[in-house]
């Protein structure tokens, strides 16, 4: 079960529907305090990293402080350097400009899962 975390529902809809396109079952969730609050079973979590309250790399630090080691696979509209480097230092998988999630989420997806 694939976590799908996004505050938009269009946007958290289009990613459940290309990651089930994938194979996956999928669980969504419109904040990551919701998803935390939650013990849903994912095996992988694709999420947004510009929301409200908690962002993205806020859940990355909360799943890393409760020694949750499930992959992250972040996605944002602002993918430069400086926010790559924070992903990969809180350990995510990856960074994905949203623009290019449709490419790219089934190899990151892959990765994650090793």
């Amino acid at each position: 079960m694939i976590g799908i975390i996004d505050d938009d529902p269009l946007a958290r809809a289009a990613t459940e529907m290309l990651v089930r396109s994938l194979g996956y079952i999928t669980r969504s969730f419109a904040s990551a305090e919701a998803f935390l609050l939650k013990d849903c079973g994912a095996i992988c979590i694709v999420s947004d990293v510009q929301m409200p309250r908690m962002s993205g790399f806020d859940l990355q630090r909360a799943l890393n402080r409760q020694g949750n080691k499930v992959p992250v696979i972040l996605v944002t509209g602002f993918a430069d350097d400086a926010a790559r480097a924070v992903a990969m230092q809180l350990g995510a998988v990856a960074l994905l400009p949203k623009s290019d999630t449709a490419e790219h989420l089934g190899g990151a997806i892959c990765a994650a899962l090793g």
